[in-house]
């Protein structure tokens, strides 16, 4: 799954180039509610830099994802989230949507 980032949703959103209700941003990451919500309260971690997939990471990524979970793991603190998900899909057989490297929190309660 090649990624094209020219045409990617979810680099407009963090360009600010797409309307979205960011909950929280840094220089690294956005989080905002998911569109389709799978649980009461959905929400997408995304990586400002654009990665396609877990797939297309390099070593040097590691790093990212460990900062995309505490992000998660804050958002979760903050909204008072106790029982939660968090969920990488990876690939279309994976559910992945998305070319872009985003990590699912999911909140039910």
């Amino acid at each position: 799954m090649k990624s094209n980032m020219d045409n990617c949703l979810f680099c407009k959103i963090s360009k600010k180039e797409v309307p979205a209700e960011i909950v929280f941003e840094n220089d690294e990451l956005v989080i905002f509610p998911d569109i389709n919500p799978k649980a009461p309260r959905h929400y997408l971690v995304v990586s400002k830099k654009h990665i396609g997939s877990v797939k297309e990471m390099v070593k040097e990524d590691a790093e990212l994802l460990g900062k995309m979970i505490w992000a998660a793991r804050e958002e979760t603190r903050k909204r008072k989230i106790n029982g939660y998900k968090l969920i990488f899909n990876v690939g279309r057989g994976g559910g992945q949507i998305i070319d872009h490297i985003h990590l699912h929190l999911l909140g039910f309660n």
